[in-house]
């Protein structure tokens, strides 16, 4: 038989063969399994539309911090603006007067800023919530 019938029009034909072959099956296998099926979709509609949102239209693409410290305190001010923004969205269909819609806003900075505050409290970096 000629190379060519063989390879096609490409000049070379790669096998990939690795080392690790059973694990990848077992792990093919448990993800297609129905219990795998299931924690999938339950992930997807739980935790990645979360991520998704943080990184696409809430700007942490990057987490510019040093150390683990520091990067979890990014997160929990990211997951505080997410929690935040969805709680508001929540406050405004339910208000009737630009009063309680005032109060409740004014109730949501206060707390917001305490949260904020104890989550820097101990950071080396100064945060200016003016």
């Amino acid at each position: 038989m000629p190379v060519a019938q063989c390879i096609g029009k490409s000049h070379e034909k790669r096998i990939n063969i690795t080392a690790y072959r059973n694990e990848y099956e077992r792990n093919i296998a448990r993800v297609n399994s129905p219990q795998g099926r299931y924690m999938k979709a339950k992930r997807q509609s739980t935790v990645e539309p979360v991520f998704g949102t943080l990184t696409q239209f809430m700007g942490l693409r990057k987490v510019n911090t040093l150390g683990l410290k520091q990067a979890n305190k990014c997160m929990q001010l990211s997951a505080i603006a997410y929690n935040l923004k969805k709680y508001l969205k929540f406050i405004e269909k339910r208000t009737k007067s630009e009063a309680r819609c005032l109060a409740l806003l004014f109730l949501v900075k206060n707390r917001l800023q305490k949260s904020i505050s104890s989550l820097l409290r101990h950071s080396t970096i100064n945060y200016s919530l003016n």
